[in-house]
């Protein structure tokens, strides 16, 4: 039989993890271990540099015209610290800007403008559809031209898919290629894998983001990112406020019955 102090007692235990006195005796003696400690300060300091974040950064990605806007609600010196860095950043997508249009691409000249130019930054190349009934063809198309415009640091080409690679399948137009440093680092078969015949500007800015062509907090991304929150806003009906004539409206003979 064993001595009495080799025998263990069980010792019950209902939460190991409840704040009770029990459980601080149990921790003091080893019997359950250490109560880890709670996440809850870590949230909330998280939280509260999040929102410090937000706030140091409230005026990222407006122009200089939103900035004037500001002029009666932040402090001037901070205002022209933001000023000053839009003008910068004006000033040098200006020097960089020397494109502005969508490139049509012929065999001959592919490698030049396509490969050889990609050293200097990314390239983007739209193989399009041969048929006109190539809605993703045409939707793209309209957002490269729309795309070429605006960021005119990037350059963006065209070219028949069936005339840049003999039988291509017309199922596969229309393809994206994007081409850095001689080399395709992206490729993209039909609009399927960003958003179809819905794609947006917004789904191209993420291409141009991926591929380095642009920084994420690109003036011109933050102001349409900014566009579409204003707008998703505005389509937000004003729940739990109701007009009179949105109220059931009563017979004017119900109370009769208690005259």
């Amino acid at each position: 039989m064993a001595a009495p102090q080799d025998q263990r007692i069980a010792v019950p235990i209902d939460d190991p993890n409840a704040d009770t006195e029990w459980n601080d005796i149990l921790r003091k003696h080893g019997v359950i271990p250490e109560k880890p400690p709670s996440p809850t300060p870590m949230i909330e300091e998280a939280i509260q540099e999040a929102r410090r974040l937000a706030y140091d950064n409230r005026l990222e990605g407006k122009d200089l015209d939103e900035l004037d806007e500001l002029e009666d609600e932040e402090d001037e010196e901070f205002l022209e610290k933001y000023r000053q860095q839009r003008l910068k950043e004006l000033s040098s997508l200006r020097k960089k800007s020397k494109y502005g249009a969508v490139y049509p691409l012929t065999k001959p000249e592919y490698s030049r403008e396509v490969t050889e130019a990609s050293l200097e930054g990314p390239v983007f190349v739209n193989l399009t559809s041969s048929l006109g009934t190539n809605i993703e063809s045409r939707v793209l198309t309209e957002l490269w031209r729309q795309a070429a415009q605006e960021y005119g640091d990037v350059k963006f080409c065209e070219m028949r898919a069936s005339q840049a690679i003999e039988g291509y399948p017309e199922r596969n137009c229309p393809t994206i290629l994007v081409y850095s440093k001689g080399d395709i680092i992206m490729q993209i078969v039909t609009l399927m894998t960003v958003g179809g015949v819905r794609m947006s500007m917004s789904d191209l800015d993420k291409l141009l983001i991926e591929a380095g062509a642009i920084r994420d907090n690109d003036m011109r991304v933050m102001r349409r990112m900014r566009d579409a929150e204003e707008a998703a806003e505005e389509k937000i009906p004003n729940k739990g406020i109701r007009s009179s004539s949105d109220r059931p409206k009563q017979d004017d003979d119900d109370d009769d019955g208690w005259d």
